[in-house]
């Protein structure tokens, strides 16, 4: 084979440059076969403990060829078959002779299928549940760190009332703890298929058993248990209900937006040089500026999201579209939404806690930008004052109206700095509050409860969840991104 192959056909960018090996592995050929391979064996011992004429020798051939799936006999099999589960069952028999007879004995394709489906599925968010814990660990670290920082609110992408660099960071807290809470329950609300035949009817295990149900469902219990999972789906058709993947995959979605909306955030506080996430010392922002610092990560964490909440569509649309017990429809969707929806999140939330873990602040320039707008914000403090001291507050405010007026034209027409506070301290008519005045401009006077609110959050809303993830938490390691 030619050594420039291997770049000559389409490889998904998720698993060269974004997704988590381990990730990557759960929705491997390698794991899904040989899964395959093991639901055939747990089958056949369930069977056999239900008295089946099936051998511990037939069984103990199939563990030993368990892992060594033969992919090129596979797909030259599948080839002539057509059918993926068929190639696999004649390429296992032929490693598995004295097995053969009893492979997938009373099994439809969707015993394998589905089943592998739903044992990857629950791996994988048992392998994301931990990555969103850590990063709200992140940034609940971040928030009380910060606090008490003030810093410029914004509604309508305006400055408005001052809130504390911390309390922001809540925010996104709490959207990430809603991701947790819908993640766990998609998890904890996850089911085996089991052995549920063509139609979901067991029709082809009754005739096995010669018309003893109760045997059929005490094997639909016992393979269930062999997977790991304590309950069925009482019904199904062909497939389980892919109104499943719906639920699991909008809680993905939900997730995006979550990172998303977090991730947008910080682009913007970086273009005001308020907080920067990390910068390696050899990384170059731009090509043609080398003075650029710009926001890759958050930038890769939007654009990795947005390809995540779009996929929920297709898994919506695919559950529209299975008619009856089932359409084959869904299959060739279900191979590329599942495994991007769940690669994409584990790239998202890797880089994501890579710039949890270094989100750098500079409250100096969150200072410089506080006063050029608290000047305006101050009003109604100076005013009170005013009114304290016994002064008129109709008088007061109107004087204020005209000072601002005044300060508001030198920084739109001249582009001055707001010199309003100056103002007020040459006004006469202020001197009654002029020794009032650095206290009554005090920015941590200005943020309310944001302090308070921080503590009073984490230590009733986020540290009960991640009390679940202690032993994740305590094992925290730098995130290092390859590209």
């Amino acid at each position: 084979m030619n050594s420039l192959s291997v770049h000559q056909g389409y490889v998904s960018p998720l698993s060269t440059r974004y997704a988590s090996k381990d990730m990557q592995y759960l929705f491997s050929d390698q794991h899904k076969f040989s899964t395959w391979r093991q639901l055939w064996i747990w089958l056949a011992q369930a069977e056999r403990s239900l008295g089946l004429d099936i051998s511990e020798e037939q069984i103990a051939e199939m563990k030993a060829h368990m892992e060594d799936v033969n992919f090129k006999a596979a797909a030259d099999e599948e080839r002539l078959t057509r059918h993926d589960v068929m190639a696999h069952v004649h390429v296992f028999a032929k490693q598995c002779p004295k097995a053969a007879p009893i492979i997938h004995l009373g099994a439809t394709s969707c015993y394998v299928g589905d089943n592998t489906d739903l044992l990857i599925l629950r791996a994988a968010l048992d392998m994301l549940l931990p990555r969103v814990a850590t990063v709200i660990f992140c940034l609940k670290e971040f928030a009380v760190k910060y606090k008490d920082q003030p810093t410029l609110g914004y509604t309508h992408l305006q400055p408005a009332q001052l809130t504390t660099v911390g309390k922001r960071a809540c925010l996104w807290i709490q959207d990430l703890l809603m991701d947790e809470r819908a993640l766990r329950r998609c998890r904890d609300d996850l089911r085996f298929r089991g052995v549920k035949g063509t139609t979901g009817t067991q029709a082809s295990f009754l005739q096995l058993f010669n018309g003893d149900g109760t045997k059929v469902k005490q094997l639909d219990m016992l393979v269930t248990k062999l997977a790991g999972f304590t309950k069925t789906y009482p019904v199904t058709g062909q497939t389980y209900s892919r109104k499943v993947d719906v639920e699991i995959m909008a809680a993905l979605a939900s997730l995006g937006t979550s990172i998303h909306k977090m991730c947008s955030d910080i682009r913007i506080l970086a273009s005001n040089k308020e907080i920067e996430e990390p910068f390696e010392a050899t990384q170059i922002g731009s090509s043609a500026m080398p003075y650029k610092r710009n926001p890759m990560r958050s930038e890769r964490c939007c654009s990795l999201a947005r390809h995540l909440v779009s996929l929920y569509m297709n898994a919506a649309n695919t559950h529209c579209t299975q008619w009856l017990e089932r359409t084959l429809d869904d299959s060739a969707n279900r191979r590329l939404t599942l495994s991007e929806g769940f690669l994409a999140a584990d790239a998202a939330l890797l880089t994501l806690l890579n710039v949890s873990q270094g989100l750098v602040v500079y409250p100096k320039v969150i200072e410089r930008h506080i006063g050029a707008e608290l000047p305006f914000m101050s009003a109604e403090n100076i005013i009170m004052a005013m009114v304290k001291k016994g002064e008129d507050r109709q008088e007061c405010h109107e004087k204020i109206r005209v000072l601002s007026q005044e300060a508001a034209a030198q920084v739109k027409q001249h582009g001055k700095d707001n010199d309003l506070v100056q103002r007020v301290r040459n006004d006469s008519y202020f001197k009654p509050i002029l020794n009032d005045l650095d206290k009554i401009l005090d920015a941590r006077t200005f943020t309310g409860r944001a302090s308070s609110q921080v503590e009073e959050f984490v230590n009733e809303e986020v540290d009960c969840i991640l009390e679940r993830y202690r032993e994740t938490i305590n094992n925290i390691q730098s995130v290092q991104l390859n590209i």
